[in-house]
């Protein structure tokens, strides 16, 4: 059953489902790699520089939360059975690495 969609306020201290909750730690440090990674390549390859700045965003947003805060705000809840709660930086990133997987597929 669908329900109402509507905004609501969570912390999420772990990744993606609450995976690897209480590590921020470990969390800030694959971000900042990830970071590092997508930059990199966003000045070296031309053709992904869209995907690769959706990815940048999402990253950089995230860990502004987890470096600031010591957890992300989540306040998407689209009330679609138990989809959970997610953010605008997290849209980013799928977005980004959805198109970055489609871009390289055509590419090949």
């Amino acid at each position: 059953q669908i329900t109402k969609h509507y905004l609501a306020f969570v912390t999420n201290t772990g990744a993606a489902f609450g995976i690897l909750k209480g590590f921020n730690i470990l969390l800030m440090i694959i971000n900042i790699i990830a970071l590092s990674f997508c930059v990199f390549y966003y000045f070296k390859e031309r053709k992904l520089k869209i995907p690769l700045i959706l990815i940048i965003s999402g990253i950089t947003g995230n860990l502004i939360d987890r470096i600031f805060l010591g957890y992300v705000r989540d306040f998407i809840d689209i009330g679609l059975f138990n989809f959970p709660v997610f953010n605008l930086a997290d849209s980013y990133n799928v977005i980004g690495v959805v198109l970055l997987i489609i871009m390289m597929w055509k590419e090949k």
